[in-house]
């Protein structure tokens, strides 16, 4: 299966797994049953827009929710909303649930919540809804070179 992400895990000679699922994912709990793996291990990345337009990506760990006012205040923006899908889409150039922090359309501010850390292997979502990737930590925060905060709820 050749997606977004994997194309740009292969341009970049990265190691990594690409763990199918056999039907669609809604939720984490379900991706992470699909994959096999621990919630926690999961990188969950949502697009956060401001009024005028900005766009940061913000990811936690799994299970966990973004804080759109921790991340307000990193930026300084008055307010701060998760983007609707069209957006998400026309940012990113994936679909809700499929994003990841790499393989996006164009570069955006990435920021890290710092639990991410607490694994070596982590999965992202390949960029199709039949399947996610794993691939060590490290190799992901050279890739994607993020910010880091405590941005859970």
């Amino acid at each position: 299966m050749n997606t977004p992400v994997t194309h740009y895990l292969d341009s970049e000679g990265v190691e990594y797994r690409l763990l199918p699922h056999s039907q669609p994912a809604k939720t984490i709990e379900e991706a992470a049953r699909e994959r096999g793996v621990n919630p926690q291990q999961m990188v969950k990345s949502i697009l956060l827009r401001d009024m005028g337009g900005f766009h940061v990506l913000a990811c936690v760990p799994g299970p966990a929710q973004v804080d759109p006012k921790k991340v307000r205040a990193m930026f300084g923006c008055r307010r701060m909303t998760c983007a609707d899908a069209s957006d998400v889409e026309k940012v990113t150039g994936l679909v809700i649930g499929t994003v990841a922090p790499i393989g996006l359309k164009r570069p955006l501010p990435v920021i890290f919540d710092h639990l991410i850390t607490a694994h070596t292997l982590v999965n992202i979502s390949s960029g199709d809804r039949m399947a996610g990737v794993e691939l060590a930590t490290d190799d992901l925060l050279v890739l994607c070179d993020p910010m880091f905060a405590d941005i859970c709820r």
